[in-house]
């Protein structure tokens, strides 16, 4: 298993907001939901996606971007005109004016999942957002940008028009549809925009594919819990310990072992959130000898026992 593919199996979709909007120039929406990733498209017609920090990016039709972390964003026809909001989607996944008002469903809405001005508007855009859990999905989050942008001419994938079709289908089981064709829109954006030049892919994706360094990273993937060791992760590589140590340590940064129990523990704290495993089991799937060591070197990574974390992740559920 290649580590993109480990890392997106514990990042799904569920329940996420998805829906389209439906405008004429000039018009901005505001997003204020805190989700941990946005999927924001136009289907029809081009918009500007505004947040503070970065300067404003431009959106061509059927250009997917994606932004990730909670920080409130905006998206208008022109960048450069002080348009106010039409509304504001807030956590709750509500629309408000731009002082907080609920607003009337009727005053905006134009059918399932549409809102807007007006069903032949000039421009449609779709959004999608979700939040996500977990060391595994962070460390995917952290390796990208705030805006990942893949235009049209160099997507590859057919999700994105299967989206646009199920989100006006009021049809059982359309939310799972819809988180499904969601996961699969981001998978595939995430590995178009990686393959992109200027794309500034986390090291780890690179490894993936180098011939010497790729087939120990699977390894580890596949087989967390085995005992691993410099000399056998090389065997996996077909080199020698010492060529093996020094092209993974030039590839990723950091030494085989380390990245291996950074994952471990990654696994671990992963799953400390999503089951109610014992200590002593999730120490056995990962590759500790026993509760008491994977306790020991969690609490010295995170500054929390395996307890507290588990306690805390509890919590905010």
């Amino acid at each position: 298993m290649d580590a993109l593919t480990d890392i997106l199996e514990h990042i799904r979709s569920a329940g996420a907001l998805i829906g389209q909007n439906l405008m004429s120039p000039p018009w901005s929406i505001r997003f204020d939901e805190g989700a941990s990733l946005t999927l924001v498209t136009l289907l029809r017609g081009d918009a500007w996606v505004v947040s503070h920090g970065m300067q404003p990016v431009h959106l061509r039709k059927l250009d997917v971007a994606i932004l990730t972390g909670p920080q409130p964003f905006s998206v208008t026809s022109a960048p450069d005109q002080q348009t106010p909001p039409m509304y504001v989607v807030t956590k709750e996944g509500a629309c408000t004016d731009e002082a907080g008002n609920v607003l009337a469903e009727e005053s905006i809405a134009l059918g399932v999942r549409t809102c807007g001005t007006h069903l032949n508007a000039e421009h449609a855009l779709l959004t999608g957002s979700f939040n996500t859990q977990g060391r595994m999905a962070e460390r995917l989050l952290s390796s990208l940008p705030r805006l990942v942008v893949v235009p049209h001419r160099h997507q590859r994938q057919a999700a994105l028009e299967l989206l646009e079709s199920e989100i006006v289908r009021d049809e059982p089981g359309q939310q799972a549809m819809l988180d499904r064709l969601l996961d699969l829109v981001l998978i595939q954006t995430l590995r178009e925009w990686f393959s992109l030049p200027e794309a500034c892919a986390p090291r780890w994706y690179h490894a993936t594919q180098d011939p010497i360094v790729g087939p120990a990273l699977r390894a580890i993937h596949d087989e967390p819990a085995r005992p691993w060791t410099v000399e056998t992760l090389a065997c996996e590589g077909r080199v020698s310990r010492a060529t093996f140590a020094r092209r993974f340590a030039d590839m990723l940064g950091e030494p085989p072992i380390s990245y291996l129990a950074e994952w471990r523990l990654c696994l671990a704290s992963d799953l400390l959130q999503r089951t109610d495993d014992t200590l002593d089991s999730i120490a056995r799937q990962v590759g500790y000898s026993s509760a008491f060591a994977l306790s020991a070197a969690f609490t010295r990574r995170y500054d929390l026992r395996p307890s507290q974390h588990r306690a805390l992740s509890a919590a905010r559920t």
